[in-house]
């Protein structure tokens, strides 16, 4: 039997065609709200995940948008408004994340993940804040990294992103109080998803299981999802400018 903490609300999660954004957009889905899908590329994709919303009984849509246009993100919350009428909550979740050595970077590789994981968190919050604004409540929830908190090796650009993400949630968590808006952060270790197996060698994968994370094993997006709902009802209305782990121990301190 689905939940209903949610019930009525609309939820816009970015980068939510596959992999931890679609596990985001199925849970909140789950616990009864509307979902904005957004994706860069990957239409079919998208398109599977509206129709797992809708299998759940809620309404959803698809919208391509570059979040790291202003004027993309605009039109997309534009369009998202014109269906559904509000957006109560937004889960920055769009973002990637190359493996370069430090040495090797150029000014246009340190720019494009800027743009698109710290530039687009903050394009988008601004976007949906007149309409959370209006509603006099809001859930501003923002999925940065373990590596935002500790550093990763070979990912400057994406630790230097993800730290920044902390700061932005920080300080927007203090200016949007006012309006009952809670702005909060997950930061996940590494998952086990298509874009992972991509990225990382079975071996770099092993060494970091075995070696750097005390429960031994990769996360499951699904040992997200929880949290993300949870800070998204109002269970967790007096919660906010917070950073949550969800790492397996790798960052305890």
């Amino acid at each position: 039997m689905s939940d209903t903490k949610l019930k009525d609300k609309v939820a816009l999660v970015t980068g939510s065609s596959r992999g931890l954004g679609r596990a985001l957009a199925l849970a909140l889905a789950e616990a009864g709200a509307d979902i904005v899908v957004t994706y860069h590329s990957q239409a079919e994709a998208a398109a599977e995940t509206v129709q797992g919303v809708e299998a759940l009984g809620r309404r959803s849509i698809a919208l391509q948008v570059d979040v790291s246009r202003g004027e993309a993100v605009q039109y997309m919350v534009e369009t998202a408004l014109e269906r559904f009428e509000r957006i109560d909550i937004l889960i920055n979740n769009a973002g990637s994340f190359p493996i370069k050595p430090f040495t090797q970077l150029t000014e246009g590789d340190w720019d494009k993940v800027m743009a698109l994981d710290l530039k687009g968190v903050f394009l988008c919050c601004k976007a949906v804040f007149p309409a959370m604004r209006r509603q006099r409540e809001g859930r501003i929830i923002n999925v940065t990294s373990a590596a935002g908190l500790v550093g990763a090796l070979g990912m400057v650009p994406y630790s230097a992103a993800k730290a920044g993400v902390i700061g932005l949630t920080k300080a927007l968590a203090r200016e949007l109080a006012p309006f009952h808006i809670t702005v909060n952060a997950v930061a996940p270790g590494i998952l086990a998803t298509e874009t992972t197996e991509r990225t990382f060698s079975p071996g770099m994968l092993d060494i970091y299981t075995r070696y750097q994370v005390p429960l031994g094993r990769l996360g499951q997006p699904e040992e997200v999802t929880g949290l993300v709902v949870f800070l998204a009802s109002a269970e967790a209305r007096y919660i906010t400018g917070q950073v949550h782990a969800v790492d397996g121990g790798f960052t305890m301190q």
